[in-house]
């Protein structure tokens, strides 16, 4: 196959596997990807998975990468926190949430960390698309605070949170604490929901300090 008819075929794809050109040539060779590696058209990400160098990478590009090669996650924690401008911290590492063990992988254009999730709490996402139509799964506001809390046991007192700098105002201009609640209720232990309920009330008492 030429290199210029594989690009259009793939050309939606901001990252690809050997299944994904399968889809559409079953007999294609991995060999292939190994010459057009070398001549600086495609570069390895992880074990089995590429991307066009030309590909610019913004941050929907990574966080769309975190989702395909490490499938069964989206984007949490704080990468999350940032995106929804909820702390001052700018964020070097794609964090994200998955069924799969708990993983990290230092990659060419950035690193990747995975936190393990029961089947059960694998939910709370949207799918958001950027300008240049990029798609990637990310943990809703409220999600992204239950997983948080969830990762982040040490977060039990009002210094704590602070600590913390949570942007709390920005929380509720985008978010609903009432949902936040109702999820933990609805999904997790006392014991987690009782550590929600006093995240809750501190977010509450930060808003109206």
């Amino acid at each position: 196959m030429k290199y210029l008819d594989f690009k259009i075929k793939l050309a939606k794809h901001v990252c690809f596997s050997l299944s994904d050109i399968r889809v559409f040539d079953p007999t294609y060779r991995r060999r292939q990807l190994y010459e057009w590696q070398d001549q600086g058209y495609i570069r390895k990400i992880r074990r089995g998975f590429y991307m066009f160098t030309e590909t610019s990478l913004s941050e929907a590009v990574l966080f769309a990468l975190s989702n395909k090669i490490y499938p069964h996650s989206y984007v949490s924690l704080e990468s999350a926190l940032s995106v929804y401008g909820l702390i001052p911290e700018g964020v070097f590492t794609v964090t994200a949430v998955s069924t799969k063990n708990t993983s990290s992988f230092e990659t060419g254009v950035g690193t990747f960390d995975y936190h393990h999730i029961k089947p059960a709490l694998f939910k709370g996402y949207t799918l958001r698309t950027d300008t240049t139509g990029v798609t990637y799964k990310i943990a809703t506001p409220e999600k992204t605070l239950l997983d948080y809390i969830y990762f982040h046991p040490e977060i039990a007192t009002p210094a704590d949170f602070e600590a913390w700098r949570f942007n709390s105002a920005e929380f509720l201009k985008i978010a609903d604490l009432e949902v936040v609640l109702a999820s933990a209720q609805a999904d997790y232990r006392k014991g987690f929901i009782q550590k929600v309920a006093r995240v809750v009330s501190m977010i509450k008492n930060d808003t109206y300090a």
